[in-house]
């Protein structure tokens, strides 16, 4: 697969609803977008095991010992404490291949296996650190998937929300620490963390295609393509940076005017 056809296959996800949205296909072409040419195959395969396997655990269990076993213990995919910072761990093709990474990445396989099975689940944008949330007859629940599976305590949420900097009044608002988002959301939020790497390791070139990936992904929002810019302009992509803010334009009215200062200051440089 060619960045292109990543792009047209990113494209066609974005302009979707979020009911039926590729996920797995999706998460594939943003990898390869990133780095192409490469065999998508042991994402496929891994995938096809997870629901395979849950299929058969749902029933017997509940959605969540179900879910958590099925790709903590019988698949192996874990959080990677020892090099975390590794680019590995938010490749999808190499996460498949090693069965580690960081919790946003390993959560694109318990979410598909999830829906194939039945299971109710959905991403939790939880601050600092991806969770999945699990239906059960019991209410919904939370699940680390970088900790094996481990369910998470509301007590625990709680402690999390408050290191992460939220106010006490925040933090205890189970309704709020696990709400939870789209498809679509949990695979911008894998982008967004790309996004902000790029940028700390001043690789432009790898922060202006996950910004990229964001904008086609979401295509109604305009910072994307502010983000796009930013990166095209620090490569000195001027002109490049100009035509990503006309993109940005008129998608957001509250955000024009600091749209348009930036694009004459751009302008004015390329002048």
């Amino acid at each position: 697969m060619t960045r292109e056809e990543a792009e047209a296959i990113l494209t066609s996800a974005g302009d979707g609803g979020d009911e039926g949205f590729p996920l797995l296909e999706a998460a594939i072409a943003c990898a390869i977008h990133d780095h192409p040419f490469r065999d998508p195959q042991p994402v496929r395969t891994l995938a096809r095991s997870a629901c395979e396997r849950l299929k058969e655990r749902v029933g017997g269990e509940s959605p969540d010992e179900a879910l958590s076993e099925t790709m903590a213990a019988d698949l192996r995919l874990n959080g990677d404490l020892l090099h975390y910072d590794h680019p590995a761990n938010t490749d999808l093709i190499e996460v498949a291949e090693r069965r580690r990474g960081l919790s946003a990445a390993l959560a694109v396989f318990y979410l598909h296996a999830a829906r194939a099975a039945g299971l109710k689940a959905a991403g939790v944008d939880f601050p600092g650190h991806f969770l999945v949330r699990v239906e059960t007859a019991e209410g919904p629940v939370a699940l680390d998937p970088f900790s094996q599976g481990r369910l998470v305590l509301p007590s625990e949420l709680t402690r999390r929300a408050l290191r992460a900097g939220l106010t006490p009044h925040v933090a205890d608002r189970l309704d709020l620490l696990m709400a939870p988002v789209s498809d679509r959301q949990a695979l911008i939020r894998l982008q967004n963390l790309l996004f902000s790497r790029a940028i700390r390791s001043h690789d432009y070139e790898a922060a202006e295609r996950s910004a990229l990936r964001r904008a086609l992904l979401d295509p109604q929002d305009h910072r994307p393509w502010l983000d796009v810019a930013a990166a095209r302009e620090k490569q000195g992509a001027l002109t490049g940076s100009l035509e990503a803010l006309s993109r940005a334009r008129g998608l957001d009215g509250v955000e024009e005017a600091r749209r348009s200062t930036t694009f004459e200051r751009v302008r004015m440089r390329l002048n």
